[in-house]
């Protein structure tokens, strides 16, 4: 056997070295194929690097367009728009920056399963290894220098953004501080008594190329659809508010739960309806003229500044209409009076106006290039009648509360941050009629757009705020289908679900002031989007910081302002918690105390280090006050520090909390507040003791009434020696059991104290739900005793009580 074993080996060996040989070839043919794949693989994302390349260099275009359109711009408007551009630089270089991290990532994991190249002297890599590591060598410094490339866009685009604020900044400092002459002199109103025949030429050239449009858009080719949108304009115009005024009112009465729900959707809605309707006819006004091929390229760029003038014309009309809804008086949302508010029915409408026409006006101004005192006179003329209709309204519903007075009758009353709103705007409608007399035309046009903006932003904000408020109180209402639902699904109480509505309201509430402070550092007409004001809040929120807002202030002013902005929103949060959320909670008394105090003490601590950072003193650099401080409490504050640290652990450890019976050093008394350096204890006699905090955490203090401790009334007699002992114990017995304080359980008890020559001394004991109830107890107790033992005939050794009562 093993013979023919021998033979068969010998016969099929060259067979057997043919197989052996195959197989190393086609491991090496693998091996082979592997690196010819990875190349292949490499190969094969090479054309994403032409993309990526494409993609650096019409970055880089855009980027040197950029620095050249900077050079040339000289309005705010158009600085505006490159500073947009600059900023989508830059997120499209982040973009690419995250395009490219992953794939550096995994040129470096290849390039480590590789390992360090051999150094000299040591065993050479195969070629296939050595090209392998080349090719990935190779990518990984491409790749290395499009993001060390992408990275100096990034930065360039970044700092061009911070130039062209700079430049804002500057170019509106110089404007505002020009003077260019009162409107009561004659260099003002020569526009109008001699015009500049270049402005002649140019408004011409204007009004050419519209009735260009025009002439183009009644082509008979483009007729029919011109007409069309003509008569969709008139249709919108005579109907569309009225029916989407019903059509409101419906839904409102219908669908929506009774409450204040329905006065904040119908104001919400009837502002929606009109900025609906007037920017559709402006659309179909803007497209019967620009639909045409051969429209110029000026009359496009005036029609889109028309449709977005027209939006906010139309926002300002809306929220007019809204606030005052002279049509349902009954649902009007803010609190006027109805003579007030049919008073000042017109000014919503002539100041929606007076922007549309002047701020069309303006843009014509800017895309013709007219002449400097064209533009001054536009600006003079439109600041001065914002400035009047702003002065006027106020001062007509005073009247109008006046002579309500005067005839009887009660105005309507306004809080003191509206009372404040309308001095504001009082004083600043007399500064810019102030600015217009001395000559300063820029600054009143600069605070006129700024008032405007201003009061469009905090009326919507009181919209928003009342529409989410509402809005969340009606979901979470018990009564309501949608709080029903809610209840059952989650198997919750009422309690759950005014806590859920109370949480949802002041959420809304803090994200839209969010906003709204954006808009009102950032916003200005045409500028300012929705979607802008949600990306600069997610800047903020995502830790990009204030620097996105482009403040820098460095005076006390600003500082001040801040401050107390600061402690009226800490005041307003405290009143919150207290009268509106805590109240809801299963907290008691002692909790809600606390909670609001540490609350109130990390708010202060944080208006502090934002009051420091708005006077220009950066939070990582406040070395200087740590050491301050540390040399202070060398000296003399050591006492203060060691008693606010210690109320922070009274408020969070919670050993005592206000309403607990103590009792330290001798004093014992409730506990009324707990302050940052000291609590005060309030005595039996009303008076109040003010312990500092450090005693409550080093001395040892007795708390009567933690865990809900119960209290001892204990009373010992001395009886004579004849006493009949089961009759006096029956009778302490059923004193302390009819006591409605004494508690069933544990039973009260009798024990025989003490057996001498004066007497025997028996000991009764019950318990009461607090101690607090131990001395009015304990004396009720002693008037039912001896009037139990006189009639029972029982007689005292000894009237007076040896053994004082305790309260654990």
């Amino acid at each position: 056997m093993k013979k023919i074993g021998y033979v068969v080996s010998r016969q099929y060996s060259p067979l057997i070295c043919l197989l052996l040989a195959l197989v190393f070839t086609s491991t090496a043919g693998v091996a082979f194929a592997a690196t010819a794949a990875d190349s292949a693989s490499e190969s094969s994302e090479e054309p994403a690097k032409p993309a990526v390349s494409v993609q650096l260099i019409s970055l880089q275009k855009q980027l040197d367009k950029l620095k050249q359109s900077i050079s040339v711009s000289a309005s705010d408007n158009q600085l505006s728009v490159l500073n947009e551009t600059a900023l989508a630089l830059v997120r499209d270089a982040d973009i690419l920056l995250a395009d490219l991290k992953p794939k550096r990532e995994q040129l470096q994991a290849q390039l480590d399963v590789l390992g360090p190249p051999p150094v000299v002297g040591a065993l050479a890599e195969t070629s296939v290894v050595a090209q392998q590591r080349r090719i990935l060598n190779t990518r990984k410094v491409q790749l290395d220098g499009q993001n060390d490339q992408a990275q100096a866009i990034k930065t360039n685009a970044e700092n061009l953004s911070t130039q062209i604020t700079s430049l804002r900044r500057t170019a509106l400092k110089s404007q505002i501080a020009l003077n260019s002459g009162s409107i009561l002199g004659a260099n003002f109103w020569a526009p109008i008594v001699n015009p500049n025949s270049d402005d002649d030429q140019r408004l011409k050239d204007f009004m050419q190329e519209l009735g260009d449009a025009w002439s183009a858009a009644w082509e008979p080719e483009w007729r029919l659809g011109t007409s069309m949108y003509l008569l969709l304009t008139l249709l919108l115009g005579a109907f569309g508010f009225k029916f989407l005024d019903i059509l409101t009112a419906w839904f409102c009465t219908k669908c929506l739960p009774q409450g204040p729900l329905r006065r904040s959707f119908m104001a919400s809605a009837t502002t929606l309806s009109t900025v609906f309707i007037t920017v559709t006819i402006a659309q179909c006004i803007t497209l019967a003229f620009t639909r045409t091929p051969d429209v110029s390229q000026v009359v496009m760029d005036f029609s889109l500044a028309f449709v977005q003038l027209m939006f906010f014309s139309a926002l300002v009309a809306g929220l007019g209409r809204a606030f005052l809804s002279n049509q349902r008086p009954s649902w009007r949302l803010p609190a006027i009076a109805d003579e007030v508010a049919i008073s000042l029915k017109l000014f919503p409408p002539l100041l929606a106006s007076c922007i549309m026409i002047f701020g069309a006006i303006d843009q014509m101004n800017n895309m013709i290039n007219i002449s400097v005192s064209g533009a001054i006179f536009g600006n003079g003329i439109s600041a001065l009648l914002m400035a009047l209709t702003a002065a006027i309204i106020p001062l007509r519903a005073n009247r109008v509360r006046r002579n309500l007075i005067i005839n009887g009758e009660k105005p309507e009353a306004y809080s003191t941050v509206a009372g404040l709103i309308h001095f504001a705007i009082g004083i600043t409608a007399i500064a810019i009629l102030l600015s217009l007399l001395v000559g300063y035309i820029a600054l009143a046009k600069f605070l006129s757009y700024k008032l405007v903006w201003s009061c469009l932003v905090l009326a919507c904000l009181y919209l928003l705020i009342h529409l989410f408020v509402d809005s969340a109180e009606s979901l979470f209402s018990p009564t309501s289908s949608a709080g029903k639902a809610i209840k059952q699904s989650l198997n919750i109480d009422d309690r759950h679900l005014a806590q859920a509505a109370t949480l949802l309201s002041a959420t809304s509430k803090v994200i839209l002031i969010l906003l709204a402070i954006i808009a009102l550092l950032n916003g200005t007409f045409g500028t300012t989007t929705p979607i802008s004001l949600l990306q600069k809040a997610m800047e903020l929120l995502s830790g990009e910081g204030l620097e996105k807002l482009n403040i820098v202030p460095t005076n006390l002013l600003n500082a001040a302002i801040c401050l107390i902005v600061g402690l009226y929103v800490l005041k307003a949060a405290r009143r919150w918690l207290n009268n509106e959320f805590l109240p809801k909670t299963q907290m008691d008394n002692g909790i809600k105390t606390s909670a609001v105090t540490l609350f109130s003490n990390i708010g202060y601590v944080l208006v502090i280090l934002l009051t420091l950072s708005v006077l220009g003193i950066q939070w990582n650099k406040l070395a200087w006050i740590v050491s301050a401080l540390s040399v202070g409490i060398g000296f003399g504050l050591q006492e203060i520090v060691k008693n606010f640290i210690s109320g922070i652990i009274l408020l969070t450890e919670r050993p005592v909390k206000v309403g607990d019976l103590i009792s330290i050093s001798g004093v014992e008394g409730d506990i009324r507040r707990i302050n940052v350096r000291a609590t005060e204890i309030q005595l039996s006699d009303r008076s109040t003791v003010i312990v500092p905090n450090s005693q409550l955490i080093s001395q040892n203090v007795r708390n009567a009434t933690m865990a809900h401790a119960q209290g001892v009334v204990t009373i010992a007699l001395t009886f004579p020696l004849d006493l009949d002992v089961e009759l006096a114990r029956s009778l302490l017995i059923e004193a302390y059991e009819e006591h409605e304080s004494i508690l069933a359980t544990p039973a009260p008890s009798v024990k025989f104290s003490q057996l001498s020559p004066e007497g025997i001394v028996l000991s009764v004991t019950g318990l009461v739900p607090s101690p607090r109830m131990v001395s009015d107890t304990k004396s009720a107790l002693l008037f039912s005793i001896l009037t139990r033992l006189r009639a029972a005939g029982v007689s005292l050794a000894v009237a007076t009580n040896r053994v004082a009562p305790t309260a654990n």
